[in-house]
């Protein structure tokens, strides 16, 4: 006869195994803790519609802005680890709000289960199409001659967008005042009606507004030149190496949820991100390049990305609220 433990282990596994073929056998709800339109949102819209095909189930995005995504997350945090509610976020959500919130209603590495990093995508600095600017080198020089007088906006303190503007301008000792929305695509509203001069955003983002010629991208934040914009510089061709920043959109399920419930998420998400045509409509055409990782790749990224943010906080001058 088994000891008693062995026998408790047993039934565990095998009442998460019958609950993974058990699932899903109702709704899902996947919470995007951002405004709708911005570029998770989209993918995330994407990519349900092909797994409610799989699960035979609805699968409703549901929208929770606010506070910097602290406002979704938490919904998440605090909701029943079934399987039945996901998140579909940013880095910031998990890297970011670290730093910015002195008491956060969750804890970015014991409240979720990471699933898979989808898409990632080096971000574009973005001006309004009047500034007399083109490229990231022109900018400092107007931000010295014309100190205070630029706007950028982000999409909260802290997230990337002020991250990065805030250490150039520590770095180049230049002046320009953030102006903080409740999302990226508030922000892009924001910036093509010239509410702000400055911004930033991937292609997904903010292709339509440039083919509007609303907004115009000058330089790419990153290393690589994008394929939709060749001419457009990086920051490291023009000298500003530092100037780097990248968003990626990932899955992850309240703590607790059951491994093989998560498994099969995680295996069908990077089945559909594998298929060529769904990659090249969803990611490739829109300046976003297909991870489709596994859990141990998520959470190296995060462990990264924190020991990295740490610093750009510190030279940004940000401090927890």
């Amino acid at each position: 006869m088994l000891p008693r433990p062995a026998i408790a282990i047993l039934l565990s596994v095998g009442a998460a195994a019958a609950h993974a073929q058990a699932w899903p056998a109702k709704p899902i709800r996947v919470i995007v803790p951002f405004a709708p339109g911005g570029g998770v949102d989209i993918l995330t819209r994407a990519v349900a519609q092909e797994l409610a095909q799989r699960w035979k189930q609805p699968i409703v995005i549901d929208n929770k802005a606010g506070a910097g995504s602290v406002i979704g997350a938490d919904m998440v945090a605090k909701a029943p680890p079934d399987g039945y509610t996901l998140m579909a976020t940013v880095n910031q959500t998990v890297v970011g709000n670290r730093f910015l919130y002195k008491s956060l209603p969750y804890d970015p590495d014991k409240s979720f289960e990471p699933i898979t990093m989808m898409v990632v995508s080096d971000q574009m600095l973005l001006a309004n199409a009047a500034l007399p600017v083109n490229n990231l080198k022109e900018l400092v020089a107007l931000a010295r001659k014309e100190p205070g007088k630029l706007t950028y906006g982000s999409y909260g303190i802290g997230s990337q967008p002020h991250l990065l503007y805030e250490t150039i301008k520590v770095r180049e000792r230049i002046d320009m005042l953030h102006v903080p929305y409740k999302g990226i695509t508030p922000k892009l509203t924001a910036l093509a009606g010239g509410e702000v001069m400055l911004g930033s955003g991937s292609v997904a983002v903010a292709g339509p507004l440039i083919a509007a010629g609303k907004i115009k991208p000058i330089s790419v934040a990153g290393t690589r030149r994008v394929p939709q914009y060749p001419n457009v510089p990086t920051t490291v061709e023009q000298g500003y190496s530092y100037a780097q920043t990248s968003i990626w959109y990932a899955l992850f399920a309240p703590a607790g949820t059951p491994t093989p419930v998560l498994d099969r998420i995680r295996a069908d998400v990077q089945s559909i991100l594998a298929d060529p045509a769904f990659a090249q409509t969803h990611a490739l055409s829109k300046g976003l390049t297909v991870v489709a990782g596994d859990r141990a790749q998520l959470e190296r990224t995060i462990q990264e990305e924190t020991r990295v943010t740490a610093e750009q906080i510190k030279a940004a001058g940000v401090t927890a609220e």
